[in-house]
Order: structure tokens, then C-alpha cells, then sequence
């Protein structure tokens, strides 16, 4: 059960308002997460940012969606668990390695190693060792990927956080028509 109610343009107020109206005017709708972020235009605006900034980001979509995935299993939002393991199906990800990222693994010793590292940047940051930084160069990432991995972390950390604080969940699912 949500605890805090989503707005909409018509009753958000000042950049609120404008944030959310201009994101229905270009998206024709947007969701829950984004219209409870409303309250406060700081944060959803951050969050937008960062949302597009790693857009930008070299490291793969496919490393990107099974990171996420072991992050918020860990973290415990189902909404994001939900969202980031249909994106990953989307990018051809199997369901064996959707179930090793819930298990903060891969059978890929490359994205494995990944996995890891973006776990430990949620957990305990000042756990990172050179030798686990030479190991992700090794497999072949560049410094930018190792990088964008924080920055994938962070967006996890804040759209979790968030959700679970606002109490948002996975709309139940819906029946099959008669």
C-alpha cells in the first residue's frame, strides 16, 4: 500500500507541476514512482538526470539490467526487482542468469566479476581492492565501464530507496479475461 499519494499536473504545484506536466506532455503518462517523486521537484529532478545520464553509459545494458538485479534483491524493492528483470528478458537474458544476478553471480566469469564489484559498492564501498579493479580490467572493462558501475549502483540505490520508502509495490497481477 502506498504511503505517499502520486500527484499529477493538476495537483502538483510550481516545479513540481511543471516537471510532471511536462513529462505527460512528452510521455502521454508517467508512473507511479516518478509522479510520488513529485513532492519533491530536487528529487525528482536528480533522479531524471541520473536516469539519463547512464543512458549515456558504456557499460553494457545487459551487465547494467543483471547488476541492478542483484542490487535490488538485495535492497528488497520488488518494483525495481520486477522492472529490471523484464528489461533484462527484453536484452535476451536468460532466466538462468537472472536467477545466478539474484544470487549476486553469473556463469559469466566476466559479469560475475561485475556483479561483484556493484555489490560491493552497495554494501561496503571501502571493500574494493586493487586487485578486484585489475581483475575487471583483465576481463576486458574499461576504466569508464568500472566507473559507470557506480553510477548504476547509485541510480539502484535511489530508486529503490525511494520506493520502498514511499511504499510502492508491483501492481497485482492482472486476470485472465473469461
Amino acid at each position: 500500500m502506498s504511503r505517499i499519494a502520486a500527484l499529477t499536473p493538476a495537483t502538483a504545484r510550481g516545479a513540481a507541476h511543471e516537471m510532471l506536466a511536462d513529462l505527460v506532455g512528452r510521455h502521454g503518462q508517467v508512473g507511479s514512482m516518478v509522479s510520488t517523486m513529485a513532492h519533491s521537484p530536487a528529487v525528482l529532478g536528480g533522479y531524471l538526470q541520473l536516469s539519463k545520464a547512464m543512458k549515456r553509459a558504456k557499460l553494457s545494458r545487459r551487465v547494467s539490467e543483471v547488476v541492478s538485479i542483484a542490487i535490488q534483491t538485495r535492497q528488497g524493492c520488488q518494483l525495481c526487482q520486477d522492472a529490471h528483470i523484464a528489461a533484462a528478458r527484453t536484452l535476451g537474458v536468460t532466466d538462468a542468469e537472472i536467477a545466478a544476478a539474484r544470487e549476486g553471480t553469473s556463469p559469466d566469469p566476466a559479469v560475475a566479476a561485475m556483479i561483484a564489484t556493484g555489490l560491493a559498492i552497495y554494501s561496503n564501498p571501502t571493500t574494493i581492492t586493487d586487485a578486484q579493479v585489475e581483475e575487471l580490467h583483465a576481463f576486458g572493462y574499461s576504466d569508464r565501464e568500472i566507473v559507470d558501475v557506480v553510477g548504476i549502483v547509485a541510480l539502484n540505490v535511489l530508486t529503490g530507496a525511494f520506493n520502498l520508502v514511499a511504499g510502492l509495490e508491483p501492481a497485482p497481477p492482472s486476470a485472465p479475461p473469461p
